[in-house]
């Protein structure tokens, strides 16, 4: 009896943890995008975007103005979204400047996600911009971008 009622507790925990964990970033493009798209910041907004319009606002990207390392930089994305089953984000996708591959993750989110929000590092090639990008339930995207001096690059070996 003591070994069920471990693994019931176990079980429980698991249910118990923040459920922000449970958005995982996709190595690979995304469906449905084009990956010979994916070499150009420009090009990698415009597979993500299929012609749709993008807005300033919803998004909230918290990136240091400085980093001494572009091998570890931290950020946050937040997104605001009720993350309802008729309202919610479906993903969030990072895209850099400089970087040799302009898409440095996506993540994939829904309503059992509880809220819109990602916390990761990142690797960034000197310089630039970076920018989140979040498409809704309804098709919409939303983004925000920041600029930040890095002063050691990352990414300089050309892959």
């Amino acid at each position: 009896m003591n070994a069920r009622r471990r693994l019931l507790a176990a079980l429980l925990a698991l249910l118990a943890l923040p459920r922000r964990v449970l958005a995982q970033p996709s190595v690979n493009p995304a469906p449905g995008i084009d990956a010979r798209m994916l070499n150009t910041p420009q090009g990698t907004l415009q597979a993500i975007l299929k012609g749709a319009e993008m807005r300033r606002g919803r998004v909230r990207l918290e990136l240091a103005q400085v980093a001494d390392d572009g091998h570890s930089v931290p950020l946050i994305v937040r997104v605001d979204s009720p993350m309802s089953q008729t309202d919610h984000v479906r993903r969030i996708d990072l895209v850099s400047e400089k970087n040799p591959v302009p898409l440095i993750a996506t993540y994939f989110l829904g309503p059992q996600t509880g809220r819109a929000e990602i916390e990761s590092r990142v690797r960034l090639n000197g310089t630039q911009r970076v920018t989140a990008l979040a498409q809704f339930s309804d098709g919409s995207f939303w983004f925000d971008a920041t600029d930040i001096v890095v002063n050691e690059a990352a990414c300089i070996d050309g892959s």
